[in-house]
């Protein structure tokens, strides 16, 4: 257990470490792109976790604590990615202007 919770709070200290170091250096919104360097990692760590604790039913709330943290970071990353245009100031069309 130590093994699989340990190691995903040291790679999210990281991230947070991150996250701030960037938004300081550069001061705009591109430090929000940091956590897609981390997550695709985070999702894989969490996949594992699973695995590994697939044969401990010892350790069953830990299990449910890992589906509902990757659960939890799919939906942030959905809507990291779904909120990038308002962000970036990206245009967008509309159907009646594209024809």
């Amino acid at each position: 257990m130590l093994t699989v919770l340990g190691w995903y709070f040291i790679v999210l200290g990281l991230q947070i470490i991150s996250e701030r170091v960037t938004l300081r250096q550069l001061q705009n919104v591109v430090w929000v792109m940091v956590a897609y360097i981390y997550l695709p990692y985070r999702f894989w760590q969490l996949y594992e976790g699973l695995t590994i604790l697939d044969s401990q039913s010892e350790l069953l709330w830990v299990r449910y604590l890992l589906i509902f943290e990757l659960v939890l970071w799919i939906v942030s990353y959905a809507i990291d990615v779904s909120q990038l245009p308002r962000l970036f100031r990206w245009e967008v069309q509309s159907n009646s202007d594209v024809s």
